[in-house]
């Protein structure tokens, strides 16, 4: 059994400055799970980006954006969820991170349908994993292992709505285009040797 969550003296301390000690035990001990359900699965499923935070060994934080088509973060059972790692800017500071030290939180959130889900657990790294044939384009595959799971009120989230998927999401039979970015000369001598944007680079005579 994954232990429950539990408030460190600092959280108690604002508890008690604020008289909530009832009432976040309470938050603890109705909403706070150990389990995937199956009202998760079909949340996370429909979801377009989750936010990722990472710390390294010294405890320095880190938040990052991830996205796809719905359905790219996969509930494999009541433990354990995967996501791709996509092509970013080289620096893998969430993976890196998660190499050196494996605890992640994860935030969802429908801006649609406000509504919110936290999740924390422990992720493993992987670059052979045979579940990276389901994503076309992932470097990476992220296996999490659940330790929290719960809900928050959505009273802050501010209704939104989705315009249109983004055309970098890899997607089976079809090719990205090149980020923009990529093509300015100051990144051309710098991008790995299997970059696509390298030859649109020497097309343009900067090799």
């Amino acid at each position: 059994m994954t232990e429950p969550l539990h408030y460190h003296p600092e959280s108690r301390a604002l508890q008690q400055q604020f008289d909530s000690i009832r009432l976040a035990d309470r938050v603890a001990e109705v909403h706070v799970r150990q389990l995937l359900t199956d009202a998760d699965r079909e949340f996370i499923g429909r979801q377009r980006m989750v936010f990722m935070a990472t710390a390294d060994t010294q405890g320095q934080p880190e938040c990052s954006y991830k996205g796809g088509d719905p359905g790219f973060v996969q509930v494999l059972d009541q433990n354990t969820l995967v996501l791709p790692s996509y092509n970013g800017n080289g620096m893998f500071l969430s993976t890196g991170n998660l190499r050196a030290n494996p605890q992640v939180g994860l935030l969802f959130i429908d801006f649609e349908q406000p509504q919110r889900l936290r999740l924390n657990g422990t992720a493993t790294v992987l670059a052979d994993d045979p579940l990276l044939l389901r994503y076309p384009g992932a470097e990476l595959l992220l296996r999490i292992a659940v330790r929290h799971v719960f809900g928050n009120c959505p009273r802050y989230v501010p209704t939104m709505r989705f315009v249109a998927e983004s055309a970098h999401t890899p997607r089976a039979g079809t090719v990205p285009p090149i980020p923009q970015w990529k093509t300015r000369p100051i990144w051309h001598e710098v991008l790995p040797a299997d970059d696509p944007a390298r030859q649109v680079n020497t097309d343009r005579g900067l090799a």
